[in-house]
């Protein structure tokens, strides 16, 4: 089975470099690494070259010309090229453990996608990363993330992985939250995906990645959580994109979604109504 790592990036070259820094220490490692990139500059650019000259598996540069928030395009473009059976997907402002992927594909199952969660830096916390801290491992030690305010509640201390793995994943299963498609961390078979035509290019910011999830759902491919299991460390950065009407408007469309039972994404990877 064959896995490509999806990192969606635009404009963040300092969290890109982190993230792919944390990518390069995976156990598992994919079989190839694409960038999909929203519209990035050069900066970005020399990031991605970087570290595909190091990096020991191809890396693929996904890139679209900057026309606003257009995430759910460029992963579609990711996801339609993509050579790979089994597809994981995080942003380029996340670190990841050495044993993310693993984790994922540990449970993954045709029938089923995964989604797992994410322990927030704040500014200064964000600010203090350096690629020895990720490459140490450090950043995702308890007595770090305690002494720089990640952890502020008892569920993030779950996050940090204080039990054995068989106790977070029967917690896992009992937590009585949502399943929810994160775009910053989850993974689904490619068939899957395609079998609803990917994400829907018309939304953009405020719960565009939810809406895929419940697609998948109507589809009879189920949610799991990797909550406690392969949660990721997220970098603080601004959001001039966020509009609270629209992600207002995104959430009454992804409860319509739910109660029509609809499948397909007709602004999706395919342009049209499913054949």
């Amino acid at each position: 089975m064959r896995t490509e790592l999806i990192v969606a990036t635009y404009q963040n070259p300092r969290a890109l470099g982190l993230c792919l820094a944390s990518v390069a220490r995976q156990a598992r490692p994919p079989d190839s690494i694409a960038i999909a990139d929203d519209g990035s500059g050069p900066e970005t650019r020399a990031v991605v070259e970087g570290f595909a000259a190091r990096s020991a598996v191809p890396v693929r540069h996904v890139w679209h010309e900057d026309d606003g928030f257009r995430k759910n395009a460029i992963l579609n473009r990711a996801i339609g090229s993509s050579e790979a059976d089994f597809l994981a997907f995080i942003d380029g402002d996340v670190l990841v453990r050495p044993d993310f992927l693993g984790h994922h594909l540990a449970l993954a199952r045709p029938d089923r996608w995964s989604s797992g969660s994410l322990i927030r830096l704040d500014a200064d916390a964000t600010a203090a990363v350096t690629e020895p801290l990720v490459a140490s491992g450090r950043v995702f030690e308890r007595d770090w993330l305690r002494a720089h305010r990640a952890i502020d509640r008892f569920g993030t201390w779950l996050k940090t992985r204080p039990l054995p793995g068989g106790a977070l994943a029967a917690l896992d299963r009992v937590t009585p939250v949502q399943k929810a498609w994160g775009g910053a961390n989850s993974s689904a078979f490619r068939t899957a995906l395609l079998a609803v035509n990917g994400f829907d290019e018309t939304m953009r910011y405020g719960g565009e990645d939810k809406e895929l999830g419940v697609r998948l759902t109507n589809s009879g491919v189920r949610g799991q959580h990797l909550r406690y299991v392969a949660s990721v460390v997220h970098l603080d950065h601004p959001r001039g994109y966020v509009d609270r009407e629209l992600m207002a408007a995104n959430k009454a469309r992804i409860r319509a979604v739910r109660r029509s039972r609809r499948t397909w994404a007709e602004d999706g990877i395919v342009k049209g109504i499913a054949a």
